[in-house]
């Protein structure tokens, strides 16, 4: 035992030796530098629910039931960010909705550049159609880029572009989405397809097909006149619809109409603003 003890004292001088020879020093690595902290929005930003509460929320890319089948990248709480004049807007839309008996209601507002990375790299990725029962069923993944479904930037991360709908007052509940349930093409009608409490607009959200456009010539009665009070009113506040989209608006003129925003979606984005 004895000269086990001198043995261990040499090992620890070579050890140090050693440490010594790589770090110049005896003293042991530092840590690494902690994370960077996360992005916060910049001042113009603020949560809709500050502008006007009444405004229903239905953030779908927090949840499994989008075209991606799984929460998206960057969407940390189910919240809708947008840029003040853009918020504001949305507030007087709601306040001549209102007075008709309908609600506005959201899907997506601000989104963050990591979030759009997700959707490429899903279109990337052709082996996972997990959702195409719905969402794209007429067209094939390898030509979401070519048909323009998904592009490596989006409106929506700069602020002042909505994704929203129409809901008539009383607002019924939209069930909870099922992961594996039975997909219903998005472009079947109303009482076939995800029974979303909005009012029937010819199409689901983020439906991939044609019958999108939001003049349509196959959409009529009822789902048209819907498409046209929404495009309507929100035109007389400022927003420009996207025309392959019914649900796409953007409200002019942007406040970073060349800005990309990539912080996430989260009420500490916008905390004390």
């Amino acid at each position: 035992m004895t000269g086990l003890v001198p043995a261990l004292r040499a090992l620890a001088v070579v050890a140090s030796a050693g440490l010594l020879a790589v770090t110049g020093s005896l003293t042991a690595p530092a840590p690494p530098a902690s994370a960077a902290p996360e992005p916060r929005a910049p001042r113009e930003f603020v949560a809709l629910s500050s502008v006007d509460p009444t405004i229903l929320q239905e953030m779908r890319y927090t949840t499994r039931h989008n075209f991606v089948g799984a929460p998206v990248d960057g969407y940390r709480q189910p919240l809708c960010i947008l840029t003040r004049p853009a918020a504001e807007a949305l507030h007087r839309a709601q306040q001549r909705l209102l007075a008709r008996g309908y609600t506005l209601k959201v899907y997506d507002c601000y989104r963050p550049q990591r979030a759009v990375d997700h959707f490429v790299r899903w279109a990337e990725d052709l082996a996972d159609e997990r959702m195409k029962g719905e969402f794209y069923p007429l067209v094939d993944k390898s030509r979401l880029f070519e048909d323009g479904y998904i592009a490596e930037k989006s409106g929506h991360s700069r602020g002042s572009t909505v994704d929203l709908t129409l809901v008539r007052l009383p607002a019924a509940p939209t069930r909870a989405y099922v992961p594996g349930e039975r997909l219903v093409e998005c472009f079947a009608p109303r009482a076939e397809r995800f029974p979303d409490n909005s009012v029937d607009m010819g199409t689901g959200y983020d439906c991939f097909d044609t019958r999108s456009g939001t003049d349509d010539p196959r959409i009529v009665g009822g789902p048209r006149a819907h498409r046209q009070l929404l495009k309507g009113v929100l035109a007389g506040q400022g927003f420009v619809n996207l025309p392959e989209e019914w649900w796409h608006f953007t409200f002019q003129p942007e406040s970073f109409p060349g800005t990309f925003f990539d912080f996430p979606v989260a009420r500490r984005s916008v905390a004390g603003h």
